[in-house]
């Protein structure tokens, strides 16, 4: 798709905004404005770390298959269709890029147990156009999904 094609997936209309702080990085800890969140953030040791708390990686990856989830029950609900059972695992990967950066991979691994391959197959479709980390990381991450 071209930029004069491309789907314009920015919000009209912001109708939540979610505030967190880090401090010290990598090595420190995170914290939201409402206190519900409060973690110790620590390198993993495939990275040189000690792995003594989350990372970023493990957070987007909780974010991601929770709203995609979300995503999934929604058109899933929508379209009359029961998800009782589904879930929706991710796995986030990062790795260095060709521009002496850091980039980030996805795979998003779907249960929908109660449905036939095809109907769930367009259901994944359909809550990946839905699903705002989706709609963010579209062209710019690599995401992969798989129905299992």
């Amino acid at each position: 798709m071209t930029e004069d094609t491309a789907v314009d997936t920015r919000p009209t209309k912001i109708m939540y905004v979610a505030e967190a702080t880090a401090h010290g990085g990598r090595d420190g800890y995170v914290t939201s404005q409402d206190g519900r969140i409060e973690l110790k953030v620590a390198m993993p040791p495939e990275l040189g770390g000690d792995g003594n708390g989350t990372n970023p990686e493990q957070l987007f990856a909780a974010g991601y298959s929770s709203c995609f989830h979300n995503a999934l029950i929604l058109v899933g609900n929508r379209a009359g269709y029961d998800l009782t059972g589904s879930t929706v695992a991710a796995k986030v990967g990062i790795g260095p890029n060709r521009h002496q950066g850091y980039g980030l991979a996805v795979a998003l691994s779907v249960s929908l147990p109660v449905l036939d391959r095809d109907v769930a197959s367009r259901l994944v479709d359909a809550a990946h156009e839905v699903c705002p980390y989706s709609n963010a990381t579209r062209g710019n991450i690599d995401v992969t999904i798989v129905l299992g």
